[in-house]
Formats: C-alpha cells, sequence, structure tokens
C-alpha cells in the first residue's frame, strides 16, 4: 500500500485555476448572505463563537493527531488528514445547520470568522501538527510549504470573495436577493461536477487506494463531529449553538484542501484521495446527523 506516497494525481494548472475560481465562487454565494449586523450580534455575546473557533482550529487538530499516534496511517494519508483538519469550515455546513435546526446566524458567523482566520491558522496549524509526527514531518521538509504563500492563496481565493458578495449585499440587497439562491446551487453544482470530472481524470488510482482509506476518513470525520459536539456541550452552550458548533466542526473546506494538496504538495496520492474522499463523506454523514438532529426536540 505505501506505492500510495509515489502517487501524484494527474491535476494541471488550468484544473487548480478552475477549481480556485469554483471555491472563490462558492464563498461568494455565502457571502450574499451575510451582514455586518450578523457579526455585531454575534460580537454581543461571542462564547458560542469562540467555543465554535476553538472546536474547528484546535479540538479537531488535536484529535485528528491523536488519531494519526494511534493509528498510524501511510505518511501522505497522515498528512492529508492532517490538512483536513487545518482547514476552515465547508461551504455546506450552513445548509447543514439550518437541516439540523442549528442556529444558522452563528453557523454563517463562524464560515466567515474560521475563513478569515485561516489565512494565518490554516498555514500555521499544518506546520505545527505535520512537524509534531516524523512521517509528515518527512514530508513537509521535501515540500517546503511557504505558510505566507498558503495564506496569499486562502486570502485571494476565500477572503476577497467573502468581502465583495457583503459589499454587494448591502449596497444592492434587491439584485443579491435575486441572485442568492440560484448562486448557492450553481456553486454546489458546478463544485461537485469538478470534483467529479477530476475523480474520473485520475480514477484508477482512486479506486485503487479508496477502499484502504475510506476507514480512516469515517472515522475521522466521526471524531470532528463529536469533537464539535462535545467541545460545545462543555461549554454549556444550548442546543441550537450545539448544533452549529458541531456542524461547523465537522463539515471541513475540503476543496480547499484539494488545492492546498495540488499547489503545494505536487498532488501527493494518499493526500489528494483522503481529501477527495473527505469531500464526499462529509456531505453524506452530514445529511445523516442534520437529519437526525431534525427529529429531536430542541432542548431549551
Amino acid at each position: 500500500m505505501n506505492v500510495i506516497d509515489e502517487v501524484a494525481l494527474n491535476f494541471d494548472a488550468g484544473n487548480l485555476r478552475v477549481l480556485n475560481s469554483i471555491l472563490a465562487i462558492v464563498m461568494f454565494s455565502i457571502a450574499l448572505d451575510l451582514r455586518i449586523d450578523d457579526f455585531r450580534r454575534v460580537l454581543r455575546g461571542p462564547k458560542p463563537l469562540i467555543v465554535g473557533l476553538l472546536s474547528q482550529f484546535l479540538v479537531l487538530p488535536a484529535l485528528t493527531f491523536a488519531m494519526i499516534v494511534a493509528l498510524k496511517p501511510i505518511p501522505s494519508v497522515a498528512m492529508g488528514l492532517i490538512l483536513v483538519a487545518a482547514c476552515p469550515g465547508g461551504n455546506i455546513s450552513n445548509f447543514m445547520t439550518h437541516r439540523a435546526k442549528g442556529n444558522v446566524a452563528l453557523s454563517v458567523s463562524m464560515t466567515a470568522c474560521a475563513t478569515v482566520a485561516a489565512i494565518i491558522v490554516t498555514p500555521a496549524n499544518i506546520a505545527f501538527w505535520g512537524n509534531l509526527y516524523g512521517p509528515t514531518r518527512d514530508i513537509l521538509r521535501l515540500t517546503e510549504i511557504d505558510p505566507v504563500a498558503v495564506a496569499i492563496t486562502v486570502g485571494f481565493m476565500l477572503i476577497l470573495p467573502l468581502i465583495v458578495g457583503m459589499v454587494i449585499n448591502a449596497r444592492y440587497t434587491p439584485f443579491a436577493d435575486r441572485i442568492r439562491r440560484p448562486m448557492q446551487w450553481l456553486s454546489m453544482g458546478i463544485f461537485v461536477a469538478f470534483i467529479v470530472l477530476a475523480l474520473a481524470a485520475n480514477w484508477g488510482n482512486f479506486l485503487q487506494f479508496a477502499g484502504a482509506i475510506i476507514g480512516l476518513v469515517v472515522l475521522h470525520n466521526a471524531l470532528a463531529f463529536l469533537g464539535g459536539y462535545v467541545t460545545a456541550t462543555l461549554a454549556g452552550l444550548p442546543d441550537r449553538d450545539r448544533r452549529s458548533v458541531t456542524m461547523e466542526t465537522g463539515i471541513q473546506n475540503s476543496g480547499l484542501g484539494l488545492i492546498l494538496i495540488f499547489a503545494f504538495f505536487g498532488g501527493l496520492g494518499g493526500m489528494a484521495v483522503a481529501a477527495a474522499l473527505w469531500g464526499i463523506w462529509h456531505a453524506i454523514s452530514g445529511i445523516a446527523l442534520a437529519s437526525f438532529f431534525a427529529q429531536r426536540e430542541i432542548q431549551e
């Protein structure tokens, strides 16, 4: 199975630019739902937001590291799981939170704040946790990942469309209202289509190794959801906020993860397959968990 560490999936510069553009569109569609008042409201009672960000950027990476030390997956897969855990919340977390009857305003604010924080926190988490584990430390040494380059990539791909979307929502509200729903469906559709096409181009490699990695991805995702829920519960958050923090922690921006993998790690096979499987599985598990939450009464 170690041969996967020698596999680099086919993903050229043109594909990378397309994926960058798609994620920018996804972030823009999310930003059309954001207003400055959303942030002001959260800042008036910041505890749920702080708990959520700690769960996202501290608890999940720590659980990921513990899982890797315990199970000792091959280096590229371990690095892929660390990188996914270092990313901000995924673009479908707000939709999942709504289905789960969670606090959508908190979810949207967490997505936005985590995205802004990711400029610094994502490369820092990749470097910190990756260097704590010997095999992944070797990958980082060979890669010589530049935290500044990662920050610039995250900034242009996520922060710029976030600002543009919020400005349009604030100054051209009727226009934002008209395009909001179509943009959300369009962005999700083209994102899913692109991932499917990218996997199709590497289908042989993907099928060869997916079976050996899917169990790790499922366990990792379960730890993410569980870590979010336990953290929010220990912090004494109300039920709706617990559901939001759970979804934000368990739904990761695996699309950003793929971009970083192809831009800075040369499409290293184990990393790419792990991130791609995450992108598929967290949507399935997220829908299932949201449906479970939706059937339960909100605990006041």
